[in-house]
């Protein structure tokens, strides 16, 4: 008998998928709403949403986690487990996840399309080109930056200083080389020379523009308000001063439509735009979950990394701008991340360690006080690994239970939506009742100062004592409340390893201070971007990158790939 533990990749190579018209035909779709690529993949026109306008909204459950491992805590792997589980014990149940970036896939990390037998398929595709929808968001983003030195080249009508330029490059892949770059060498016909550099593509402003926009008229409008540049005499210029926004708008109109597949076990799932999390919202976009929400009874969806970066802003951001109120928050939490809490090096993270489990139950028990702070129900689900021991599962569960913390066990990853039916049975338990009545309350009004909501955030969900202002932050702060643009909310850009901005700080730190070195805004997502600690917006290859595990035959067939 084989030990052989199937690759994910294997997993779902072996999966047999519904063809997507049998995916769309499910949900109500008529032929001329939805766009094939391909067998097992299709767009979904806007129309579709104006049509359901007035079909009340199913019930939208939030996955986040606990601070994660360099790992990752499964997060995706337990928003499709449960998706898939509450399908199974009859909820018609539509998934809503972010697109993987390129980047993570051939780096470290890997890709984002859940794992073992909660994956959603075609997985190689996902993993890769899937619809073209980031390769567009840098086409646009390029082109914006292509008229800009063009427009400099070519006059410089706007009197834009070249040294005051906030709008740089991007590229879908780790690229450590590409953070700072000179431009325009070569002589008069090559431009003019300047500093530039390149972030990734889920790092764009379009990304988070694209997830937050609402139809393409709102897309139009957002992409014209974003900040490029300033000019000699300090003047902040728009997009919409280059007239660049209809030419990005048209390279963007079939990546605003909301991509449909399927989990292995055939739930439906929208899958669209993919911001990263510890420096913009983290979330899929607005439109596919507002959709979701129509079409099934239940959307399960996720937002990147912990409950202090993920769910924080899709609390504070992006329910804001849907005005979307989530009916219950499920947190991932595994044995190895609270041993990791609790004092544990990463490289013995696998041996049973009872009392750094208990010692490391605190990060998670912040993140349930955090939850409900907003005024929302939750459930913990412990995402279990092979490597979990019946002691440490004990524990964990003896805590919960001391700690009045409401929780299931969730084995998806090895048996898929049967494996997640306790956690689903908890879920509907909970928004079901008789007495279940949402008090989902945002933290902060948007109204108040930069200072104010910075401050809220880093003392209600982080537990930091207060927050140090570097003097450039706090010029930033004045210019942007005399420009008007303080009153917008915060997106915070912090470590998803600790709730502090210092990474080493694990558990639930006290007596800690958040220091912002610097603000960003994001006039056009709609948000300023606060930075803390040392965020990288282009991430380098390790020593030993996914990509030199991954081939391809000749007939085709994709290997490595998780």
């Amino acid at each position: 008998m084989s030990n052989h533990v199937p690759s994910d990749i294997e997993i779902a190579q072996a999966a047999t998928m519904k063809p997507i018209r049998e995916i769309a035909e499910s949900l109500g779709l008529a032929e001329d709403e939805w766009e094939s690529y391909g067998k097992y993949k299709a767009k979904i026109d806007m129309s579709v949403l104006r049509r359901l306008e007035s079909k009340p909204d199913g019930r939208l459950i939030l996955v986040t986690a606990i601070n994660p491992t360099a790992a990752g805590e499964g997060k995706t792997t337990v928003s499709v487990g449960l998706s898939q589980a509450l399908n199974r014990i009859g909820k018609k149940t539509m998934l809503a996840l972010r697109e993987p970036s390129l980047g993570p896939v051939f780096g470290l990390k890997g890709g984002a399309a859940g794992g073992g037998y909660s994956q959603v398929v075609p997985m190689e595709d996902i993993n890769l080109h899937f619809t073209g929808d980031f390769h567009a968001i840098t086409s646009a983003h390029n082109l914006l930056a292509a008229l800009l030195d063009n427009h400099i080249q070519q006059g410089n009508a706007l009197g834009i200083d070249p040294r005051r330029i906030v709008w740089k490059r991007v590229l879908d892949m780790n690229d450590r080389s590409l953070r700072n770059i000179v431009i325009g060498l070569g002589g008069k016909a090559n431009g003019v020379p300047r500093e530039d550099g390149f972030d990734i593509t889920v790092a764009s402003e379009i990304m988070a523009v694209l997830c937050l926009s609402q139809d393409l008229h709102d897309l139009k409008q957002a992409l014209s308000r974003m900040l490029v540049a300033y000019t000699y005499d300090n003047k902040p210029i728009y997009a919409g001063d280059l007239q660049a926004e209809g030419a990005m708008a048209v390279v963007l109109k079939d990546a605003i439509k909301p991509n449909l597949v399927q989990t292995l076990e055939n739930t439906p799932a929208l899958i669209h735009g993919g911001p990263f999390a510890n420096i913009a919202h983290g979330c899929n976009s607005l439109i596919a979950t507002q959709l979701a929400m129509k079409l099934g009874d239940y959307t399960v969806t996720e937002a990147g990394f912990g409950a202090d970066l993920g769910a924080e802003k899709f609390l504070n951001i992006k329910c804001r701008r849907g005005e979307l109120t989530p009916s219950a928050v499920v947190i991932v939490a595994t044995l190895r991340a609270l041993k990791m809490h609790g004092g544990v090096p990463k490289d013995r993270l696998k041996e049973e360690n009872v009392n750094a489990l208990t010692d490391g139950f605190h990060n998670l028990e912040k993140h349930t006080e955090t939850i409900g702070r907003f005024g929302l129900p939750f459930v913990v689900a412990l995402n279990q690994f092979h490597t979990d021991t019946q002691n440490e599962i004990e524990q964990f569960k003896k805590l919960c239970v001391e700690r009045n913390i409401p929780f299931a066990l969730a084995d998806v990853w090895g048996k898929g939506g049967a494996g997640g039916e306790e956690l689903a049975q908890k879920v509907v338990e909970i928004v079901e009742t008789d007495s279940y009545q949402t008090q989902f309350q945002l933290l902060y009004d948007a109204k108040q100062t930069i200072q104010e909501k910075i401050e809220r955030i880093a003392k209600e969900v982080y537990g930091a004592d207060g927050v140090h202002f570097t003097e450039e932050a706090k010029k930033q702060m004045a210019a942007y409340q005399e420009q008007g643009w303080d009153q917008l909310p915060i997106c915070m850009a912090k470590t998803q390893y600790s709730l502090s901005d210092n990474p080493e700080l694990l558990g639930r730190p006290s007596g800690f201070q958040i220091t912002v070195r610097e603000l960003k805004p994001s006039l056009g997502a709609g948000f300023i971007v606060a930075l803390t600690g040392k965020i990288m917006t282009m991430p380098g290859l390790p020593k030993r990158p996914a990509a030199l595990n991954m081939d391809i035959d000749e007939q085709g067939n994709v290997s490595g790939l998780f």
